[in-house]
């Protein structure tokens, strides 16, 4: 009989450093020879994170245009059976999309036939230590959800802020362990979890909170220089902005928070010349 499969859930607020955690998992994996599967969950209908996390095997899958906690419920399961017979993985990872409920993505990890085969599985939840007191009720949610909090970038903010975004996550939830981050840098065994597989009730129910929240996916100029590109994506008033953008003749990877907004070199990442120039902007519901 084949082994249960550990799942990890990683969820968190937009532009919390989810995708740096799993390529840093992945480029574990890969360092130890372990076969691991990530599904990766993205609101909006262009799927920016398989390119960002680089894997272009049958271990990358990407659920886009929902969140898998509700809308791509019965994705997500299909996709995990998928996954089982024709990868046969050592681990799988979910990537949460940053506007889902981690704990209900859980709960379907309870649902047949998947329940017969998935084996420990365990949340954790990075929380962006810059804004953390900018978050709002789906906030909250997630980090009760959480079997683990990574607190990251730390590097970008003093004690006293890195004090008060502790004491918040405490509010919520004050038995969690918090483990301060930077880049997604964390040893791996600290997240796959051990020991019985808990109970989990299947009626349990939270109110989505993402109903409201809008995805679209924009066209960049292609003939700006660096700060006029920087001006044009600040414009559009995202509060998570990623895709890709030509800039003075190079390729450069958007990453936005907010108001902060980096354009860094894509290294060895291969990035496809039909997602250059697509840019997908996420907003906040209108008050």
């Amino acid at each position: 009989m084949n082994p249960r499969v550990p799942v990890l859930v990683v969820g968190g607020f937009l532009g919390s450093g989810k995708t740096t955690l799993v390529r840093r998992l992945l480029a574990d994996a890969q360092a130890r020879g372990v076969r691991m599967a990530v599904i990766s969950n993205e609101f909006g209908e262009l799927g920016i994170d398989a390119a960002l996390i680089g894997a272009g095997d049958t271990r990358m899958v990407e659920l886009a245009g929902g969140c898998v906690c509700c809308t791509l419920s019965d994705a997500l399961v299909d996709t995990l059976e998928d996954l089982r017979s024709k990868v046969d993985p050592d681990r799988i990872v979910i990537e949460c999309s940053g506007l889902a409920l981690p704990f209900d993505t859980q709960l379907h990890l309870y649902r047949p036939p998947v329940r017969d085969w998935v084996g420990d599985e365990a949340c954790v939840v990075v929380v962006d230590a810059e804004r953390w007191d900018e978050a709002d009720p789906l906030f909250e949610e997630q980090v009760q959800s959480a079997d683990l909090v990574l607190l990251s970038k730390v590097d970008l903010v003093d004690e006293a802020t890195r004090q008060k975004a502790r004491c918040r996550i405490q509010e919520l939830a004050a038995d969690v362990t918090i483990i301060e981050v930077i880049h997604g840098d964390v040893s791996v065994e600290l997240l796959y979890p051990s020991g019985p597989r808990p109970s989990r009730e299947m009626d349990h129910h939270h109110e989505h909170h993402h109903d409201a929240w809008t995805s679209a996916e924009l066209r960049a100029p292609d003939d700006l220089d660096e700060a006029a590109m920087l001006e044009w994506l600040e414009a559009r008033r995202g509060v998570r902005t990623k895709g890709f953008v030509r800039v003075s003749g190079a390729v450069k990877v958007v990453q936005g928070v907010g108001r902060r907004i980096d354009l860094a070199d894509p290294g060895d990442l291969p990035v496809a010349e039909a997602l250059v120039g697509r840019v997908v902007v996420i907003q906040r519901p209108a008050a």
